[in-house]
């Protein structure tokens, strides 16, 4: 089950990009928590796997009634050009709400958090597009 649930940002984050009018729109689940997510593990990144591939930051997911960690990963764009922004839990009116990532042309805003990996709170550091491929 809590696989399934690492997979919802996944699924909306596709569905962001599943048309040209949708392209560039993020997706919000609307879930919110009174609780604050733990504090960001250090890990170490894995090699890239290839060409191409962006890292996708790891991040705390809410289960039945606790967090779980949901480890980063690499993966391929859905099309050159885009960049990943990372999701984030941010404070609202005494709740933390969760705000998915997305895809879009730049690095959006991801809530400040310092993911590590590229993604220090503001934009990525990690990668640019050239030509059609990512370096």
């Amino acid at each position: 089950m809590r696989y399934l649930r690492s997979l919802i940002p996944v699924v909306f984050a596709g569905m962001a990009v599943s048309s040209p009018s949708a392209a560039y729109t993020g997706v919000s689940i609307g879930l919110s928590i009174t609780v604050a997510p733990p504090v960001l593990p250090v890990y170490v990144q894995p090699p890239v796997p290839g060409p191409n591939y962006i890292w996708a930051p790891g991040y705390w997911a809410w289960g039945d009634d606790d967090y779980y960690w949901v480890p980063g990963t690499w993966v391929l764009a859905p099309r050159p050009g885009l960049l990943w922004t990372p999701g984030y839990w941010g404070w609202s009116d005494g709740i933390y709400v969760w705000h998915t990532g997305y895809w879009g042309p730049h690095i959006g805003f991801y809530g400040g958090v310092n993911y590590g990996c590229g993604y220090g709170g503001v934009g990525d550091g990690g990668g640019h597009w050239d030509h059609g491929a990512f370096f």
